[in-house]
């Protein structure tokens, strides 16, 4: 069973469009998430302390790293309020990362995870649980059985990402032919350009030629 959210934030730009924060029932539906997640995905877990593998769904192309405050701080009250000794203590700490920068390796516990690189993980500080956040989540929350809906998600953004990738490659090789175009183009004036004076300065010379005849000279 997985858990979906929406979190609208106070920020202007996500007024009209909801984030999605979801998250597993339990340990086991948290080794699919760990593999199927997305690589604009952002995984957040109470520091030091057991609680629920909790995600933020991003849009491509949006920075992990930039998430707006209201929005950082609804994943990190959901992150809290599903943690047992998190969610009845103060002055918590909630750290983050992007999905991609999880780790997983042999002989890892369901549910475990550490990191490729620990500076890529951030942290946030919760002094206490806000009820209005976590009620306002809990009216939206959403619950999907299986992992069909995490594969079909994955393969649906792996082919939107390659897509865009394909057709950023196709836009790059379109641009250099115009510009080799062009240049061709300025190239051939520029010839043509010289080859016009070199024309002009011909009739010219022979302009002059013409005007230095004496037609006396035919009468010697």
């Amino acid at each position: 069973m997985v858990y979906y959210f929406k979190s609208i934030g106070s920020d202007l730009s996500f007024v009209d469009t909801p984030r999605f924060i979801y998250m597993g029932k339990d340990k086991y539906e948290n080794e699919d998430l760990i593999r199927y997640g997305l690589e604009d995905d952002v995984w957040f877990h109470v520091d030091n302390l057991s609680s629920a593998h909790v995600y933020l769904r991003l849009d491509v192309g949006e920075k992990w790293d930039s998430i707006p405050e209201p929005l950082l701080v609804d994943c990190a009250q959901l992150t809290k309020a599903n943690s047992i000794e998190g969610n009845k203590r103060d002055n918590i700490t909630v750290i983050y990362t992007p999905w991609a920068n999880l780790k997983k390796t042999k002989g890892m516990a369901d549910g475990e995870v550490s990191f490729k690189n620990i500076k890529k993980v951030k942290k946030i500080h919760i002094q206490t649980r806000d009820n209005s956040i976590i009620n306002r989540l809990k009216k939206t929350r959403e619950e999907i059985k299986g992992k069909e809906h995490l594969i079909e998600a994955k393969n649906s953004r792996d082919k939107e990402l390659i897509s865009k990738k394909l057709a950023s490659e196709r836009s790059k090789r379109e641009q250099d032919e115009l510009e080799k175009k062009q240049q061709a183009e300025e190239k051939k004036r520029k010839e043509t350009l010289y080859d016009d004076l070199w024309d002009d300065d011909e009739m010219e010379k022979n302009s002059n030629q013409r005007r230095m005849y004496d037609p006396e000279d035919d009468f010697w």
